[in-house]
């Protein structure tokens, strides 16, 4: 799901909303209810083989196999 993660210009609130193709420009803080928002770009993560990687290329830096807790 296109799920995004944006930052309110006025209260500085950070959120998550899932947006559709067609609601692009209509996302408006939770908080305050500006619409003087900025996409934050987010860190995606997947598994390759027993490891998790991230969207930069890093592996799980908590653990050496990649399945504890917090891989997750």
């Amino acid at each position: 799901m296109p799920i995004f993660e944006f930052q309110c210009e006025e209260c500085g609130e950070i959120f998550e909303e899932l947006i559709l193709g067609s609601q692009s420009g209509k996302v408006s803080c939770k908080k305050c209810k500006s619409t003087k928002v900025k996409k934050l770009i987010s860190q995606v993560a997947f598994k390759s083989g027993n490891k998790f990687v991230s969207s930069l290329g890093a592996s799980c830096s908590t653990c050496k196999t990649g399945t504890c807790s917090s891989c997750h």
